[in-house]
């Protein structure tokens, strides 16, 4: 799949690698997509961050990861859905540190020790990459570029997906910066 993508597309994918090994991470994440896509300047995509006004809150979406990694990777609908049902993930986020000391969930998610030199896309960044072909698929357009994979991140449950929504880039949002209002709203699949 890879040959399908733009020079564009296959930097992000490079610079998410290059993202996991600054963090020391044991996988390639849906973060580590996009914070590279944050990165890249110059494309369409790029021009929908800036219009979209996320390069201005690159800390705050930065800050709203971390927190997520801290919870263990939960959403906040996984902690809205859990406070229905009675379960305080703020007090159990508390006992587990106080225990383990901070970021115990986050550390427990990720240490897993690895053999090869190269650090594997996780099943989320994985469903990403097919989803940004689906999109491009839908959209007609031959290649994959890196306004694909900003869709594509923006197109499913997840924290990556809820962390842009917060900072107002959800699909709809995203597709209206990238291609203006042509009438021919995708939804991706």
């Amino acid at each position: 799949m890879f040959e399908r993508f733009t020079k564009g597309a296959r930097a992000v994918v490079t610079g998410a690698v290059t993202h996991a090994e600054r963090a020391e991470a044991d996988s390639v994440t849906e973060e580590h997509l996009l914070l590279s896509l944050l990165d890249q300047k110059g494309s369409r995509a790029s021009f929908a961050v800036a219009a979209l006004g996320l390069t201005d809150r690159r800390d705050s979406m930065e800050s709203a990861l971390a927190e997520a990694r801290r919870r263990g990777g939960l959403t906040g609908a996984d902690a809205e859905a859990l406070a229905g049902i009675g379960i305080d993930i703020t007090e159990i986020l508390a006992r587990v540190e106080g225990v383990h000391g901070e970021g115990a969930l986050a550390a427990a998610r990720g240490n897993r020790r690895r053999r090869s030199r190269r650090r594997p896309f996780t099943g989320g960044a994985k469903s990403i990459l097919e989803k940004s072909l689906r999109i491009a698929l839908g959209r007609r357009d031959r290649f994959i570029g890196e306004e694909h994979l900003l869709l594509a991140l923006t197109a499913g449950p997840g924290v990556v997906a809820d962390v842009l929504a917060e900072h107002g880039a959800t699909y709809a949002m995203v597709e209206r910066a990238l291609y203006g209002d042509d009438g021919e709203s995708r939804e991706a699949s």
